[in-house]
């Protein structure tokens, strides 16, 4: 019995991993920390805690430094990213089941989880939009930092990726964007009027679109950010800005694992005349005080 045990967690841990390495908007658009750590500390130095530069002036006599050079210790400040949240999703099989029905396999239901768990990453991903930096309309259709809902089409799509550079740059994040690039991650009705915008713009948008309905811009840069496509939107909030800023803490002991029971207990009395294995997740998120400004809850109607 332990040597089955054995061969069935290594199918489904397998077929868990093939499923979540699978490229995916949580992975590109967040910085994805694993660690087995409850509580991990983030250290920054915001501006008010940098040195100050000071004016020397020449006299005469020379430039005395003893009269201006002061000392300033830095300021530090520290965020913390808390794995305290706990999901799980798990499957029951019975024996008879699993000897008469070829769909009740190890395999596929150890996909079927891991799918699961991807969706409910991503989904968790855009529920965390209160933690971001509004960007909506500021009045008169002119998109910036504001909460005020706008309806997407074909006539603003570039509007709001201009936008959101605009503030990435105004709020001195240019090195960071070019360092991780910039995103938006869309809903596909959004995605139709970005690909509507490109046929309708220049020849190389025009030929990409024409070609192949804008598959290939999915996860790719155009216009100055990386394009992503969601399901899993919050309503009325799209996610964007410099990736990487927002981070994802996963627990490295227990995500992508499958725990195994053989006839469990049930929930009335006795045990149950089967398999039960679940998975779960042990997450955080965190976004630090310094890089708040680069990151974007979209207002959407």
């Amino acid at each position: 019995m332990a040597l089955n045990t054995a061969a069935y967690q290594q199918v489904w841990d397998t077929k868990l991993a093939q499923r979540l390495d699978k490229p995916t908007n949580w992975k590109d658009t967040c910085k994805v920390l694993y660690t087995d750590t409850q509580v991990t500390n983030l250290p920054y130095i915001g501006t008010s805690g940098e040195p100050a530069l000071a004016t020397l002036s020449a006299s005469a006599a020379g430039r005395d430094l003893t009269a201006v050079v002061t000392f300033k210790a830095i300021t530090m400040a520290t965020d913390t990213l808390s794995v305290v949240t706990t999901e799980f999703v798990s499957e029951y099989m019975d024996y008879a089941d699993q000897a008469q029905s070829k769909y009740v396999k190890y395999a596929d239901m150890g996909a079927l989880l891991g799918k699961k768990v991807d969706e409910r990453v991503e989904a968790l991903v855009m529920a965390n939009h209160g933690a971001w930096t509004n960007f909506g309309d500021t009045g008169g259709a002119v998109l910036g930092l504001a909460d005020t809902a706008f309806t997407v089409d074909a006539n603003n799509v570039d509007d709001v990726i201009k936008g959101i550079i605009e503030q990435i740059q105004t709020a001195n994040g240019f090195d960071l964007y070019k360092q991780n690039g910039g995103f938006i991650v869309w809903r596909p009705a959004d995605w139709t009027k970005l690909v509507t915008f490109m046929q309708a713009n220049g020849f190389t948008f025009a030929d990409e679109a024409l070609r192949d309905g804008g598959r290939g811009r999915i996860g790719k840069e155009t216009q100055g950010l990386y394009h992503y496509i969601s399901t899993q939107h919050t309503a009325n909030h799209l996610m964007a800005g410099v990736r990487g800023v927002q981070v994802l803490g996963l627990m490295a002991a227990t995500f992508g694992k499958t725990y195994i029971t053989e006839t469990p207990p049930s929930t009335t009395a006795g045990m149950l005349s089967g398999t039960g294995i679940h998975t779960r997740i042990d997450y955080g998120f965190t976004v630090q005080t310094n890089v708040l400004p680069v990151i974007f809850d979209v207002r959407v109607n």
